[in-house]
């Protein structure tokens, strides 16, 4: 299956200044899958070590020289280890955590030799060992379940994956390609973007078959629990992550996340599902200008998870032989599942590089009630980003915020054909708003970025 992450791979390898890679992102979503197909491409030869299934690689390392590193890995290998041909890929690292200082020496004394390190836990020990990290001399990539550009390439869809790519604002997009779409949609919003299940997908498994590996995979993050639960109790982050699930799209109140569970103890733990990246936390911003992250509120998150999988798999979303309509789920699963899948969307077009993606979400906080779903800082403007679960909806909310923040474009995702439209009309308070409007369908958002630009949307 192809990854569009693999093309960041190809450049971050043959560019000039290359420095060790860190590969950051949840277990189950392709890391190690991409530095393998990255080793076969190149034609280099692949040594790969994981430390959480023989910890005692780890002895290879004792040595701050590169060189005498290799040749210790050499012993290990039973052959000699050319630098040139070859690619090092440290997996699991965070079983081995004093190796990431030791990452700097081959930016400095080895820089022939292609570095990745990479481990589903890292974000845990990256927060925990943050002195340890060889600044400026490593690069970072997050890594995240594919999106449905990818699953429709996974499943031989290349002409309707080349129609959606087509589209330009102004054009109409074909009413079949649109009606393709919509299907695909639907089945990828039961399946999701864990590599595992595509795969499974690709390949024919009936709808009970894949339901069964989404639990799988989410009992196997739930195992997981015991390896960074630190002080808390897994049994704790069990609950929070349920939690979740059943208010996903809703503001997180630490003391309703479960029975007899502080707050304190509520937020630290979701805080840690956050460092495993089994969760997503979209804190609150005033977007009252760049960066949006200079004003927000540690009282009001939100929270998405991983995978819309994994919401399937948590709250048990029924599936025999066949996936059940969307429109037969209950209003509020369906407004959930637009939402993970919106947001987990805009993570893969919200930056892969440095700290990783950023969501955020604006709701009032005094008076009158309202909320947009997202906010996101893209091609140098805030961008409000509204998500319905059908075609029509209200848009109070979204139309004071626009007025008060006089911005002059949002985005609203549905169920309609994309299109770029002004909105004309006056606030519940009588306020005169005028703005444009890009309307995409759900299946278009991994787009959102490229059209922003390709407008000349890109400066506020």
């Amino acid at each position: 299956m192809k990854r569009t992450a693999s093309q960041d791979l190809v450049e971050w390898l043959n560019a000039a200044d290359r420095r060790p890679l860190v590969l950051r992102g949840a277990r189950q979503v392709g890391k190690t899958w991409l530095v393998r197909d990255l080793a076969e491409t190149a034609k280099r030869r692949l040594i790969e070590l994981n430390f959480e299934r023989d910890s005692s690689a780890a002895r290879a390392f004792e040595s701050n020289d590169p060189r005498r590193i290799l040749g210790e890995l050499s012993l290990l290998m039973g052959e000699p280890i050319e630098p040139r041909s070859a690619l090092l890929f440290l997996d699991e690292i965070q079983a081995a955590d004093a190796l990431l200082s030791k990452l700097r020496w081959f930016y400095e004394e080895m820089p022939e030799l292609p570095v990745v390190a990479a481990g589903s836990l890292l974000e845990l020990t990256l927060a925990d060992h943050s002195m340890s990290m060889p600044v400026g001399r490593v690069t970072f990539r997050h890594i995240e379940p594919m999106g449905f550009d990818e699953y429709l390439e996974a499943h031989g869809q290349s002409v309707l994956l080349e129609a959606l790519e087509a589209w330009r604002p102004g054009t109409t997009l074909s009413p079949i390609a649109h009606e393709q779409a919509r299907r695909w949609f639907e089945r990828y919003a039961m399946v999701g973007g864990l590599p595992a299940v595509v795969a499974a997908d690709v390949a024919g498994r009936s709808a009970h078959q894949l339901r069964a590996l989404q639990q799988d995979l989410t009992a196997t993050y739930r195992a997981d629990f015991t390896k960074y639960s630190g002080r808390l109790d897994h049994a704790l982050l069990d609950t929070t992550l349920l939690a979740v699930a059943r208010h996903l799209g809703q503001k997180v109140v630490y003391s309703r996340l479960g029975e007899g569970i502080g707050s304190q103890q509520a937020k630290t733990a979701l805080e840690r599902l956050a460092a495993a990246r089994l969760c997503h936390i979209v804190p609150h911003t005033a977007a009252n200008g760049l960066p949006l992250a200079a004003e927000t509120k540690d009282r009001l998150r939100k929270a998405l998870l991983v995978d819309v999988g994994v919401l399937h798999a948590l709250l048990s979303t029924p599936a025999m032989d066949a996936f059940p309509k969307l429109e037969s789920l209950s209003a509020q699963m369906r407004g959930q599942v637009f939402e993970q899948l919106v947001g987990q969307q805009l993570r893969r077009v919200t930056g892969q590089t440095g700290n990783g993606p950023e969501l955020y979400y604006w709701q009032r906080t005094g008076g009158r009630s309202g909320e947009v779903n997202f906010i996101v800082q893209m091609q140098g403007r805030i961008l409000p980003i509204e998500v319905k679960a059908g075609a029509a909806g209200a848009m109070k909310s979204l139309h004071q915020f626009m007025h008060d923040k006089g911005l002059p474009l949002a985005v609203r995702c549905d169920t309609n054909p994309p299109i770029v439209m002004t909105v004309d009309v006056s606030t519940t308070q009588g306020q005169p708003v005028r703005y444009q409007m890009l309307n995409l369908p759900h299946f278009l958002i991994w787009r959102l970025e490229k059209l922003i630009a390709e407008r000349g949307w890109a400066s506020q």
